[in-house]
């Protein structure tokens, strides 16, 4: 007799990882179906899929403004939680040659997406030495927008949306977070950060163009960890 099938092989954040795995390593002709399933998936998450909570009371002096649990990953893909304080920020940072999905899961986030105007299609990694701090790119603000729990993911792709930030807005927040492929220096695939050099308000949803510079890792932001609490992934 089969034994019957474990809850946590069942749950929906097991579902999710299975669909990332089989969207992120098909090959071209499929990605769009593949891709539209694991959207659905992830528009069904929320925080207690993951045995997440919004804190209760605020965080201890001295914690880092964002928190990261790792889900799991392998060469495909990563998958996590970020939690944020309130009024912290994930600075402008891109993702090279990378798919990106971003679904809140409590609280409200405002999202703001940029793509360098000198692009190429479909853009692999670029092959660098190390952070060009102080380069400027000529970049176009693409969009700006809020998202709670009620929200469709947040989409990002190689050559579309690619940099973005992330604001808390109105209190902590936390998302779940796909990155395809994992970021790996070693392959050209590093974190960069980057300021706005024109006064653009982040606010306003339309499209502009904007100067942005390369810097180091802002001071103010750094990532602290915390064990996952949510069903065990299997891949």
């Amino acid at each position: 007799m089969k034994p019957p099938e474990s809850s946590n092989m069942s749950s929906l954040v097991q579902r999710i990882a299975r669909q990332a795995l089989v969207t992120f390593r098909q090959p071209p002709h499929s990605f769009p179906e593949e891709h539209s399933r694991l959207l659905s998936l992830l528009s069904q998450v929320r925080a207690a899929d993951l045995q997440l909570a919004p804190p209760g009371s605020p965080p201890p002096r001295g914690a880092p403004p964002v928190t990261y649990m790792h889900i799991c990953e392998t060469d495909h893909f990563s998958m996590g939680v970020f939690l944020l304080k309130s009024g912290a920020c994930i600075p402008l940072h891109d993702h090279p040659g990378m798919h990106g999905l971003l679904k809140v899961v409590y609280g409200k986030l405002r999202v703001s997406c940029f793509d360098g105007m000198d692009r190429r299609p479909n853009p692999g990694p670029p092959r660098r030495p190390g952070p060009q701090v102080g380069a400027m790119r000529r970049s176009v603000l693409r969009s700006s927008a809020e998202y709670t729990d009620d929200s469709q993911p947040c989409v990002l792709a190689p050559d579309r949306d690619n940099l973005h930030q992330i604001d808390a807005a109105d209190g902590p927040a936390a998302f779940v977070d796909i990155l395809a492929p994992p970021y790996d220096p070693d392959d050209g695939r590093d974190c960069h950060y980057f300021r706005v050099l024109q006064g653009a308000d982040l606010r306003e949803p339309h499209e502009r163009e904007v100067w942005l510079m390369e810097i180091a890792q802002p001071l103010s932001f750094w990532c602290g960890t915390e064990p996952y609490p949510g069903p065990e992934v299997q891949l």
